[in-house]
């Protein structure tokens, strides 16, 4: 069986989180106890004392205040995110009305090809039959 002999005190939340919000000051101003240099949930945590995972599963405002000292904000990166998002919405209906377009032009380019096709059939038709003679129209001169 385990030994009972160790006793495990508990901070309340409020002074584990003014440690963390105190450690990250610290990491900040580069008087760090752990000569962290980096500030990272990781680092912060070792600076308080306590586990990564802590930060995150039990102080999620912490963790955001970190991210925002790195420069990648949950809510900036959204953001960020969702204009692009919208940029590349618009390029798509850009693109998608410039295919609509495109399909008329070689709906109206086949439809003349065809016609010319025709033709050639017709003026191939007239030089390889001897019988066809072509006639000349004269042209009323003024």
């Amino acid at each position: 069986m385990k030994d009972k002999d160790k006793t495990v005190s508990y901070k309340p939340a409020e002074d584990r989180e003014q440690d963390l919000k105190a450690a990250l000051l610290r990491i900040q101003k580069g008087r760090a106890n752990t000569k962290e240099s980096k500030v990272t949930i990781a680092a912060v945590a070792r600076e308080a004392g306590v586990s990564a995972a802590l930060i995150h599963n039990h102080y999620p405002r912490i963790a955001e205040t970190i991210r925002e000292a790195q420069g990648r904000s949950i809510r900036a990166m959204h953001d960020v995110k969702q204009k692009d998002l919208v940029v590349e919405r618009k390029k798509s209906a850009m693109y998608r009305q410039e295919i609509e377009e495109l399909l008329v032009r070689i709906a109206n380019l086949a439809s003349i090809n065809e016609v010319l096709l025709d033709e050639n059939r017709v003026l191939k038709a007239k030089i390889n039959d001897r019988k066809v003679v072509e006639l000349n129209s004269k042209t009323p001169q003024k």
